[in-house]
């Protein structure tokens, strides 16, 4: 089975369904999204600057908790509804809010996440080191969902001090699945090689920095690899032709396109 680790709710249900089609895509782990960028068709800088508006606006923290809860509720309406459509093609993942208390992030995972059946938190995309230094709530709260992983973003604007961070969270807590997304960025050799250290780390393969970066973790830690395509950012398609030309293995090449989620979420 073909299983996408990575993609952001696309609407229509239908047209997302049909990318997954097209990369032969048996089933996505899917995320929630702020900006629907495929809603920019001509692909232009004005549609899709129009769509990332209140994305950025997050990241840089410019919502209030308040204001940030309510825009999280409104998302997972979304995503409950993209899954009910093709339940046996879609898994979930679901975010909590940042700047909770453990107890308070705790009760979140446990009303939204674990309620509904979804199969991790995330995506986190902290874009400040502070905001980075609030994931450890999450972190802790986690201790008590031993089936859940955790999906952290680790490209930009994630920064390396970011990253180092996330790596501390990953050694406190060795019971928890960290999934790095989008492999480090340009940190991919650190994030390879703590991967290599550290067997509760996993690497999402999407926008990888480089197709280097891509073969030398299918190389080194192939059972810690994960297909992912961040669609609609990335393309299904071209991400799978991706892992199977840089592969140095059908068998890594295997692990990396389903096996090895399928294995840590229990698909």
């Amino acid at each position: 089975m073909i299983i996408d680790d990575h993609q952001h709710v696309m609407l229509p249900t239908t047209f997302q369904l049909a990318k997954m089609d097209e990369a032969g895509v048996d089933k996505a782990v899917l995320f929630t999204t702020t900006p629907h960028v495929e809603r920019a068709e001509k692909a232009t800088l004005k549609e899709i600057s129009r769509e990332m508006a209140v994305l950025y606006n997050i990241l840089n923290g410019s919502y209030t908790v308040e204001e940030r809860l309510a825009k999280i509720k409104e998302i997972i309406t979304e995503l409950k509804t993209a899954i009910s459509v093709a339940p046996d093609r879609f898994a979930g993942f679901r975010t909590t809010p940042l700047g909770l208390s453990e107890e308070e992030t705790s009760q979140w995972v446990e009303d939204y996440v674990v309620s509904n059946s979804f199969k991790g938190v995330g995506e986190y995309t902290p874009g400040t080191i502070e905001q980075m230094g609030q994931l450890e709530a999450v972190f802790s709260s986690l201790t008590d969902f031993p089936q859940l992983a955790i999906w952290v973003h680790t490209f930009s604007p994630v920064t390396p001090e970011g990253i180092k961070m996330l790596m501390g969270y990953c050694e406190k807590y060795p019971k928890i699945p960290v999934i790095f997304g989008h492999l480090g960025g340009s940190s991919w050799m650190d994030v390879i090689q703590f991967a290599k250290d550290h067997k509760n780390a996993y690497m999402d393969m999407s926008a990888a920095f480089t197709p280097l970066a891509a073969r030398t973790a299918l190389t080194e830690t192939p059972e810690q690899c994960l297909f992912g395509s961040d669609a609609p950012f990335g393309e299904p398609f071209l991400s799978r032709q991706l892992i199977e030309y840089v592969s140095p293995s059908e068998e890594a090449a295997r692990l990396a396109l389903g096996e090895n989620i399928a294995r840590l979420l229990q698909l």
